[in-house]
């Protein structure tokens, strides 16, 4: 009887199978912090996609520039923010008239008040963000947000194709 009450002896040290997971943890966070560090920054991947783009002023852009066909006619959705702000969600339409397949495209989009004084823009890549490549007489839609604006700021939205047309 005296067997019953008896208390065995704790042991005292570690178990082996937690020790060996916490090294596969740690290995496995140290292995995904090295591929996310690896990965290079959206500056570099849009510097890398234009690369070898048309700019602004070169004959070749005015050439592509004029085949690309931009429209607002969806409207402007102005929307209140939880820090007093609005957004605004500006949503379009991007063309392309023309017979060439355009592999990158970047467009100006800017929000302006009633004397065209822009207030906010922004530059945005539409193709190959959106859509891999816009081919001839295709259509994609494109939506925009610009934040930050006050309830006093006189706002009328634009949309601008003076943006870079790839090859």
């Amino acid at each position: 009887m005296d067997e019953l009450f008896k208390t065995e002896k704790e042991k005292k040290g570690s178990n082996p199978v937690f020790i060996v997971g916490i090294l596969v943890g740690l290995v496995l966070i140290a292995g995904a912090i090295w591929l996310l560090s690896r990965t290079p920054s959206m500056e570099e991947q849009t510097a890398k996609i234009l690369q070898g783009s048309f700019r602004e002023g070169s004959p070749e852009f005015a050439e592509l520039n004029k085949d690309i066909i931009i429209s607002t006619d969806q409207g402007t959705v102005q929307s209140p923010t939880g820090m007093g702000t609005i957004s605004m969600y500006i949503n379009g339409k991007i063309r392309n008239k023309g017979n060439k397949t355009i592999s990158a495209l970047e467009v100006n989009v800017a929000v302006v008040t009633q004397f065209n004084d822009i207030l906010r823009e922004r530059r945005i890549l539409v193709v190959p963000v959106q859509q891999p490549v816009l081919g001839p007489d295709q259509t994609i839609p494109i939506t925009l947000t610009l934040d930050g604006f006050s309830k006093e700021d006189d706002r009328k939205h634009s949309m601008e194709g003076n943006g870079d047309q790839g090859r």
